[in-house]
């Protein structure tokens, strides 16, 4: 598929290698100045750095003070994205984000409309606690998410390029929030559990964040070359059998295909849009990682990341005190054994 991909964009293998290998040395360049200011919590910038490569959202599930936002807002520097941060409430409207029309007057007296862009207008957006705002809100990020433009009083406004959704949800506080219904879980391409710290990271961030001065990222590429990335990496070759394991594990996630530990366990699996997600971050792992094409390995490893808000557990599983990540590590062994 990506060999046919990158003869029809005009480059052949000689190109396309030449160009993976100045990825990775940008890549690298990334990873470092990320490091700076984040420690620890590798397979955390991992598979946040895999979702903004890929061209997709990701939803960062963890408790308070874990550094979910000061991740975002140092990507948001090292990948040279223009951001903006919305911390969502009950009382949030769709206007708050999207914006909203003005009346103006010129000097003739003279009436007119003009949009006022809201804060979704800008190439990284960190939606903080997405949760907490009502449905109606949601539903109008849901749109700049799917469609990468926003219709306000009946006028199309595209949104910039690149334009990447980091969402946070507190997984302690449900009171007085709002669960995301499960097609706007569906548009995001991972979901990333933030977990606490290593006891090594944990002193590192003790030592490094008070003291007098922080040592602070600075910018690696521009948004421009994280377009030529994302496209570089749809480009990529993937072997038949890495595409076969993808179909496999996606599809022995869903009741009714034979597996019986899914047909007793899961009340509703993933979809296509799994198996998306899947092509595109095994592919961005692969580079990440340092090589030109992705293996199965990346298939099994990004399995939770990919799967686990896309699925629900049945009644009976969820009282016998199964989690989804119980349910797709069981796929993941029978899938690599």
């Amino acid at each position: 598929m990506g060999v046919q991909n990158s003869h029809e964009a005009g480059l052949d293998e000689k190109a396309v290698i030449a160009a993976a290998e100045r990825a990775l040395s940008d890549i690298a360049v990334i990873r470092k100045e990320v490091s700076k200011a984040i420690f620890g919590q590798e397979s955390v910038v991992e598979q946040t750095m895999l979702a903004v490569l890929s061209g997709g959202h990701a939803l960062l599930v963890g408790v308070p003070g874990l550094a979910k936002t000061k991740l975002v807002v140092t990507l948001g520097t090292v990948l040279g994205l223009a951001s903006s941060r919305i911390q969502f409430t009950p009382d949030l409207m769709p206007s708050d984000i999207l914006g909203s029309e003005v009346m103006d007057q010129d000097e003739n007296g003279k009436r007119s409309f003009r949009f006022v862009p809201g804060p979704i207008f800008t190439q990284l957006l960190m939606a903080d606690e997405i949760n907490r705002a009502s449905p109606r809100t949601q539903s109008a990020l849901l749109q700049a998410m799917q469609e990468y433009h926003v219709t306000v009083a009946g006028a199309r406004n595209d949104l910039p390029k690149p334009f990447h959704v980091l969402a946070t949800q507190n997984p302690l506080e449900q009171e007085g929030t709002y669960p995301l219904p499960e097609a706007q879980l569906d548009r995001f391409l991972l979901q990333v559990d933030v977990d606490y710290p290593e006891l090594a990271a944990e002193r590192q961030i003790l030592l490094e964040t008070t003291g007098v001065s922080e040592t602070r990222a600075e910018a690696a590429i521009s948004a421009e070359r994280l377009v030529e990335i994302q496209t570089l990496i749809r480009q990529m070759p993937v072997s038949e059998k890495v595409l076969d394991a993808i179909l496999s594990l996606v599809r022995s996630a869903r009741p009714g295909n034979g597996i019986a530990s899914t047909d007793k366990h899961v009340a509703w699996g993933p979809g296509p849009r799994a198996g998306q997600a899947m092509m595109l971050c095994a592919r961005a792992r692969a580079l990440y990682e340092g090589r030109l094409a992705p293996s199965v390995d990346d298939v099994l490893a990004l399995a939770e990341p990919v799967l686990q808000h896309r699925m629900a557990l049945t009644f009976a599983a969820r009282a016998e005190g199964m989690s989804v990540r119980d349910v797709i590590a069981d796929l993941v062994r029978q899938a690599g054994g």
